[in-house]
């Protein structure tokens, strides 16, 4: 089974967690307890499961579209290799995996 490791915003903390193929990081995440939000579900709604990819995996993962992009223009702390956890599926070649979460996020979708 391929893993993946979730580094806290603070980097005190690693989780090495299973990452089976086909999932997102997101629903990796909700697996296994790790407090990322996703507030749209993962329908490229928000920017809620922004994640921090670390520059040795960056340029393993498929191209961001427009529509991500767009969305992480949204999110807070933005980073050159930021991308949405709902937008990264689990393939062999992520096999090791490391994001970090970010200090904070936006919710867009909150009612105020």
């Amino acid at each position: 089974m391929p893993k993946m490791t979730f580094v806290s915003a603070d980097g005190a903390q690693r989780k090495e967690v299973d990452a089976p193929e086909g999932l997102s990081v997101l629903e990796i995440a909700h697996r296994n307890g790790i407090d990322l939000e996703g507030a749209c579900e993962g329908s490229l709604a928000c920017s809620t499961c922004h994640v921090v990819v670390d520059p040795e995996w960056f340029e393993k993962l498929d191209e961001p579209t427009e529509e991500e992009e767009d969305m992480l223009d949204l999110a807070f702390g933005l980073t050159h290799t930021s991308r949405l956890g709902c937008q990264i599926r689990m393939t062999p070649d992520l096999d090791g995996l490391v994001v970090k979460l970010p200090s904070a996020t936006r919710n867009m979708m909150v009612d105020k």
